[in-house]
């Protein structure tokens, strides 16, 4: 019988790490890394890939420009010839240390929607508790523009709350957070970051030193929100060397994110989301009222946006505009229309049937 892990670790493989400039697969140096992740394998550690590359090995056989990113429709193609490429190579190295690759492709939806969220987290416990290792991406092929991740680094983070796992390590073509973004010439490094409140993401920019990713490291912090809030560490750390992630375990150059939240599955699910079906404004009483624990009244919203139903999730945003909350609606956005600024008492007369106790219940809120 196999003895439980001593820990899940999520590794993410950025496109400039994993691919050339000129579309060609970096395999020698995916080689190093495999042999990283075996030797955790070994040492009963369970490790989940999320590996980008897809777009930028497909566009290469398909002769597209700018990488397969000129369209989505070109980046669907890329994606779905390259896909094919990425995960054989994934299964051919891991299998040279007798490890069994298996392909997971997720959509943001199938981390949105509560039901498809848990399905996906009980297929990653049955892969690791069979000791595969599990190679997932973003499903490009289908994903648009509207609904979809963009990026790997907090699809990484989404991973690894639903496998429940201890840490996420970025690898990237950088070796951490600097206080200046990385178009900049100076910059102090930074090896702890105790909480990414808006002074560390202001140090971010959306874009990437290599042209060929996606994310940056607006994206990376924004993953990190997320692994702290689930009580997981993140690290961004450099995969331009060979064997990253033994040189990480002995230097310990990189940025650690440290793990703050201690929610609930559920509440770690709701505050690591990333769509919302509609918005609903607040008073400051209220906002001060649900900083305190307390849950969402009719008497304290200011205006909602959307067209969500109950159950929906909804972002709660205080007068200034700024997100301090997400939750379960207990009210579709008509009657909440109908109910804005009234008492709790007023709501039966209202509506024509007996009210929940809040708009949004503070058992099915987190603060953000």
């Amino acid at each position: 019988m196999t003895s439980s892990p001593k820990e899940t670790l999520v590794v993410k493989v950025g496109s400039s790490l994993l691919v050339n400039e000129d579309g060609s697969l970096r395999r020698e140096w995916l080689a190093t890394l495999v042999s990283d992740i075996a030797k955790r394998h070994q040492e009963n550690i369970s490790v989940i890939i999320v590996s980008s590359g897809s777009i930028a090995l497909g566009a290469r056989k398909l002769g597209l420009k700018k990488g397969g990113r000129d369209s989505l429709s070109d980046a669907q193609a890329a994606a779905s010839v390259g896909q094919i490429a990425l995960s054989s190579l994934w299964s051919e190295l891991l299998a040279e240390h007798d490890i069994t690759a298996a392909q997971m492709l997720l959509t943001l939806d199938d981390m949105e929607d509560r039901k498809r969220y848990l399905n996906a987290a009980a297929t990653l416990e049955k892969l690791l508790e069979s000791r595969a290792v599990p190679v997932i991406n973003e499903n490009d092929s289908v994903a648009t523009d509207e609904i979809r991740f963009g990026d790997n680094d907090r699809l990484a983070a989404r991973v690894a709350q639903a496998a429940s796992a201890d840490r996420v390590i970025l690898l990237s073509d950088i070796d951490g957070l600097y206080d200046r973004s990385a178009g900049a010439t100076e910059g102090q490094f930074i090896g702890l970051v105790e909480q990414v409140d808006d002074r560390i993401m202001a140090m971010a920019d959306g874009s990437t030193s290599s042209g060929i990713g996606s994310g940056g490291m607006t994206s990376k912090l924004e993953a990190a929100k997320i692994a702290s809030f689930a009580g997981i560490e993140l690290s961004i750390i450099s995969g331009r060397e060979e064997y990253p992630l033994e040189r990480y375990a002995l230097t310990n150059v990189g940025t650690l994110f440290k793990a703050n939240g201690n929610a609930n599955a559920r509440k770690s699910w709701l505050g690591g989301g990333l769509t919302s079906a509609g918005t609903i404004a607040v008073d400051d009483g209220a906002a001060e009222a649900l900083q305190k624990g307390g849950s969402l009244l009719s008497a304290g919203i200011i205006t909602i946006e959307g067209q969500f139903e109950r159950s929906d999730i909804v972002k709660i945003t205080d007068s200034d505009g700024k997100v301090i909350a997400r939750g379960l609606a207990e009210y579709n956005a008509l009657d909440c229309a109908k109910i804005i600024g009234r008492r709790s008492s007023e709501l039966e007369a209202v509506l024509g049937y007996a009210p929940r106790s809040a708009v949004v219940h503070r058992n099915q809120m987190v603060l953000v």
